[in-house]
Parts: structure tokens; C-alpha cells; sequence
């Protein structure tokens, strides 16, 4: 990791600024009480985002619009305020927390993206050219991780978020695991990630309201 980044992990992170509407916590309807509001943002444009490699463990920066748009992010996001702010530990995610406006996120290695072992660098193209109809979340990659763990990994930053005694809280993450923190979130299966499309720069929001844990916005430039 480069010495901008983020030198050791720290406590709560705090947030304030002007807000968009779209992006306002709910308002208590008088029958559903907020306890818990998870912020999922993904990364900024890396070169192997932008040329459909897939990148795990590859430690890549962000281009030049990843930048820009990761500063968009910050502009969204104004206005609410955050118990704690989470990233994962490669650059693309902390830097984009960084460019957001959080200076200083806790870093969590749950949120680094899925290992795709022999698959690392390669296109859904290049891998479908020896294994037609691979995928993901049911096949997982030879020399990474199974699905079986993408879904752990997923639930076991649910539980940190859980009892971290935030109510609201914001995570930098990427696209496969933060895919599977959403399903995981709402017991589906494993499977199910692969039907949701996570863009970079987007931002995703999961909420427990009293009424059962619901996805309130996805994939949200």
C-alpha cells in the first residue's frame, strides 16, 4: 500500500455536510423504526474495471475519472452524517474513500474483493472461451475462493456492522463482494448476487427498519 493511504485502522469516522433529497434516511413513518442503515460504495474506474478484467487481489489505482468520480460520490453524499466509515484495504477503495471526503477510514479486510485465483487479469470472455457458462457466485474460481466463502466473508462484515453500535455507516468496497453483502443482508442465496449489476462509483444502501432487513437503493450513479 502507498503511504497516502491510510496508515492504521481508527475508530468512528464523522460526516456532516448538505445533502441530496434522494439520499435522506428515511423518515419514521410512525410504524418502522430505523436501527440500522448500511451505505455500500463501490470503487472508482481502475484500467481493468474499464477493460472488464477481473481484479481481486491486484492492487491498481484508480485512472483519472475514477478520481473525478469518486469526488462526485463525496458531493452525493453530503449532508448525512456517519458513525462509522469503513474501506477495504486496496488502494482503489480506500483512495476513493479518501477522495470522497474521508480522510481516514477503518480499514476492513472483509471488504477486499473476491480472489479469483487463476481467473485474476482475465475477461468474462477469456474465462467463457475454456469454460462456457461459468459464473461466479455458483462455479467460483480455481486457486480463489468458492462461493460458499464469498458468502461467509460477506455475513461476517454484516455481523461487524451489526454490532459496531453505528446506526448509519458507510463501506468502500467492490463489486463481487459488495453484490454479496446485499444478498447476504436479506438471507437470499448466494446465487442471487449474479442477477444485480454494481457499477463503479455507485452507491448502494441496505436498511433494517424494524419491518426486516430491505435494499433501498442499488446500483445508484
Amino acid at each position: 500500500m502507498h503511504s497516502s493511504g491510510p496508515a492504521r485502522a481508527r475508530g468512528r469516522c464523522h460526516r456532516e455536510r448538505q445533502s441530496l433529497a434522494s439520499l435522506r434516511p428515511a423518515r419514521d413513518d410512525g410504524q418502522a423504526r430505523l436501527t440500522l442503515e448500511i451505505y455500500l460504495a463501490r470503487h472508482g474506474e481502475t484500467e481493468w474495471s474499464l477493460s472488464g478484467q477481473h481484479t481481486g487481489t491486484t492492487d491498481l489505482p484508480l485512472t483519472k475519472r475514477g478520481e473525478e468520480k469518486a469526488r462526485a460520490l463525496g458531493k452525493r453524499l453530503s449532508g448525512i452524517s456517519f458513525d462509522a466509515v469503513y474501506a477495504s484495504p486496496l488502494e482503489r477503495a480506500w483512495r476513493t474513500a479518501q477522495l470522497a471526503g474521508f480522510a481516514d477510514p477503518e480499514i476492513i479486510p472483509l471488504l477486499r474483493e473476491v480472489d479469483y485465483g487463476e481467473y485474476e487479469g482475465l475477461t468474462s470472455a477469456q474465462i467463457h472461451s475454456t469454460k462456457p457458462g461459468w459464473e461466479l457466485y455458483r462455479d467460483g474460481s480455481p486457486g480463489g475462493e468458492t462461493p460458499a466463502e464469498i458468502y461467509d466473508r460477506a455475513q461476517r462484515f454484516i455481523e461487524v456492522a451489526v454490532n459496531s453500535g453505528a446506526a448509519r455507516l458507510i463501506a468502500f468496497s467492490h463489486g463481487h463482494i459488495s453484490r454479496a453483502i446485499a444478498v447476504a443482508w436479506i438471507e437470499a442465496g448466494i446465487q442471487v448476487a449474479a442477477g444485480l449489476q454494481l457499477d463503479v462509483a455507485t452507491l448502494n444502501i441496505l436498511r433494517d427498519a424494524g419491518r426486516g432487513r430491505v435494499v433501498t437503493l442499488w446500483n445508484s450513479p
